[in-house]
């Protein structure tokens, strides 16, 4: 066999090799694809049914707080265990009303959401949520400051989602100053991307606490339920942007939501 038939020969083989090597490629690109599907169909299906669980929780516990209701309206001050029937109904009444903000939460985080886009500017929205805000801070001692950008910073965006979205972030971030402190919301533009930034002076997030805080029903708060950070994050991840943190125990955290102005 001369060189020109081995030349042959050996592009013949590379040519078979990287033919093989794509269709491996391909195949396990396949099997990858493939198992997605199903897990994002078994996810879809599970959302359904514990939605439609949460659902048919919600309609007894109606009716067995109505019933507590009634009972503690037929208590009379003359029935010798009055005191004592009384506080137990109104520590019952207490647990069912917390059971039904964790399902009406739920349901919230679970349901499907429909965006209702439409160019707004977010220098007026983070002015409006903190006027809304600030007699709530006040309260806490909280010192509450907006850095607005020079120019309009117009985002396409549903404004109801991403004012429920930081104000979520503001509401963790009051929660971190429990001594009073002082907050801080800003609004930038980096290229294409509009930034807003929610600081707080707070206790700040441990390292290991970081890659949680965004998990549904993590939370380090007492009575908390875990749902704002990850209802915040699926809003914000529905606009097509990103939510991050930064934090310093002891110093406080910094919450960046970034969103395309395109």
């Amino acid at each position: 066999m001369d060189s020109i038939e081995w030349g042959l020969l050996a592009a013949w083989l590379s040519s078979l090799l990287l033919t093989a090597l794509a269709a491996l490629y391909a195949y396990r690109r396949y099997v990858i694809l493939e198992r997605r599907t199903r897990q994002a169909e078994r996810l879809a299906e599970l959302g359904t049914l514990t939605g439609g669980l949460a659902h048919e929780i919600k309609n007894p516990l109606s009716t067995v707080q109505l019933n507590l209701q009634l009972l503690q309206e037929d208590l009379t001050p003359d029935n010798p265990g009055y005191s004592r029937l009384v506080n137990r109904l109104a520590t019952v009444q207490r647990e069912a009303s917390r059971l039904r903000d964790i399902l009406d939460d739920f349901l919230r985080y679970a349901g499907k959401i429909e965006l209702k886009k439409e160019p707004a500017d977010l220098n007026v929205l983070l002015d409006e949520l903190v006027d809304f805000f600030t007699p709530q801070a006040q309260l806490q001692k909280v010192q509450l400051r907006l850095k607005k950008n020079e120019l309009p910073v117009v985002v396409p965006m549903d404004s109801k989602l991403i004012k429920q979205a930081v104000l979520n972030l503001m509401i963790n971030g009051m929660q971190a100053m429990l001594s009073g402190g002082e907050m801080i919301l800003s609004v930038s533009i980096a290229g294409s991307i509009a930034v807003i930034d929610v600081i707080d002076t707070g206790r700040g997030i441990s390292p290991e606490a970081l890659d949680k805080i965004f998990q549904a029903y993590y939370s380090t708060k007492k009575g908390g339920t875990g749902l704002g950070l990850a209802m915040a994050q699926r809003i914000v991840r529905e606009h097509g942007g990103t939510i991050a943190v930064t934090s310093e125990v002891g110093k406080g955290s910094d919450f960046r939501v970034q969103l395309p102005m395109r």
